[in-house]
Order: C-alpha cells, then sequence, then structure tokens
C-alpha cells in the first residue's frame, strides 16, 4: 500500500489557476527536511502528499546493519515502492506533491556503487531496471531540490533520532552530497529544477508562492536565496 495523504478539504488554499494537473517532486539529501516541506505544502496549497516509504521498509533497519549484502535488495524495493507511487499520481491525476522522486533512487544505487557497497553486476542489474522503468515515467511540472550540507543533514538526522538511521555518517553524506551535485545539474536539463538553499527552515507561504511564480517559466536550474531568484 502507498503512502500518501489526500489534499484536505478545507482551511487552506486552493491550487492556483494553471495548478491543477501540478506534480511537484521535493529532492535532497537524508534529513533535508523534505517530508517536513511537504506536508506543510500539501496543507498550504491543498495538495495530495505522497511520502517516502520508511516506517514500513521491511529492508531498512537491514540495509543500515550490513550495507553491502542488503545494498541491493533495498535499493530495489524503493524503486518498486516509487514506481508504484509515480503511477499512482499519474493516474490520479490530482495536484499532488512527492517527497523524494523516482529519479532519486539511481543516486543512491551510483553512490552504493562507487564505494563498494554495491556489486558491479548488481549495480548494471538495477540501473538497467530502472531504464526500462523510466520508459513510463511522466516528468514532474518541476522539482525542488533542497539543498542542505552534509553536516546540517546530519544535525537533523541525529534531532528526529530514527534507530535504523543511527549509523549514518558524514561521509556517507557527503558521498550522497556531491552525487546529488552532478543529479540536479543534469535533471534541470530535463525538468525545471528550483533549488532552494535549505539550510535555515523557510516560511512555507513564500515556499508555496516561489513555486506558483517559478515552476511554469522555469527551463533550467534556478536558485532560489531567501525568495528571491538570483540565477
Amino acid at each position: 500500500m502507498t503512502s500518501h495523504v489526500d489534499s484536505p478539504k478545507a482551511g487552506t488554499l486552493p491550487p492556483s489557476q494553471g495548478l491543477d494537473n501540478l506534480f511537484i517532486g521535493i529532492a535532497g539529501l537524508i534529513g533535508a527536511g523534505k517530508s517536513t516541506l511537504a506536508t506543510a505544502l500539501g496543507r498550504h496549497m491543498g495538495l495530495d502528499v505522497y511520502y517516502e516509504p520508511v516506517e514500513d521498509n521491511e529492508y531498512l533497519a537491514d540495509f543500515y546493519r550490513d550495507t553491502a549484502r542488503y545494498s541491493f535488495a533495498t535499493q530495489i524495493y524503493l524503486l518498486n515502492r516509487r514506481f508504484q507511487q509515480h503511477q499512482e499520481i499519474i493516474w490520479r491525476g490530482r495536484p499532488t506533491i512527492q517527497d523524494r522522486t523516482i529519479y532519486e533512487d539511481a543516486i543512491f544505487a551510483k553512490m552504493l556503487s562507487d564505494i563498494g557497497l554495491m556489486e558491479p553486476r548488481d549495480y548494471r542489474t538495477y540501473l538497467g531496471l530502472f531504464k526500462h522503468m523510466s520508459n513510463f515515467m511522466c516528468k514532474p511540472s518541476a522539482i525542488i531540490y533542497l539543498d542542505v550540507k552534509p553536516d546540517k543533514a546530519l544535525e537533523r538526522i541525529h534531532q528526529r533520532a530514527r534507530g535504523v538511521e543511527s549509523g549514518i555518517s558524514l561521509e556517507y553524506l557527503q558521498a550522497l552530497y556531491d552525487e546529488y551535485e552532478r543529479f540536479v545539474q543534469d535533471i534541470s536539463r530535463r525538468i525545471p529544477t528550483i533549488r532552494v538553499s535549505w539550510d535555515e527552515y523557510r516560511d512555507v507561504e513564500e515556499m508555496a508562492e516561489v513555486i506558483r511564480r517559478e515552476y511554469m517559466h522555469a527551463t533550467f536550474l534556478r536558485t532560489v536565496t531567501a525568495w528571491q531568484r538570483v540565477s
């Protein structure tokens, strides 16, 4: 069963004109604040919210306990769940925000392969499956990338104190961050991408206004700082 929450019926702002088919993906490191922003924007803008499968992920504890052994199984599980979410979003045809996009799964798989925690043949198999699945994916309207430095992300991971994440290291997050930097440059050539400096939490109303203002016209990577478009 996919994890999502339908848009609230009252007490929120309805989607703006032209946003009826809005599909926003939120990207970023572990601990970046994706779920927090997705929840807030869902309430504020009247969007359905799809969350990353964490609580019911039956591989996650094993993955953090013995990453090399369970990396392939975990990534296949997550890819399958994320693809299920992605297809449901398209079938339902409702304005939606998704906590972590399916495109980011390949970031984790590549990083695990690069640092020797996924066998090359497993990575090739994963990549082949991902490419075949991508033929059936509809692109999001835009991706919001929460740019949070690894040390800040680690601090937030410790604050939320999920037991399975206790072994995450700064080095692991730095390797992920480096892959995210490459990912953002690549994905912004195909999907409008709004890069937000998110080391400090911001006001959700202003973030909603950024989305309304930017997403229809963004055809390349844009960086937003203090809610002003600077590039």
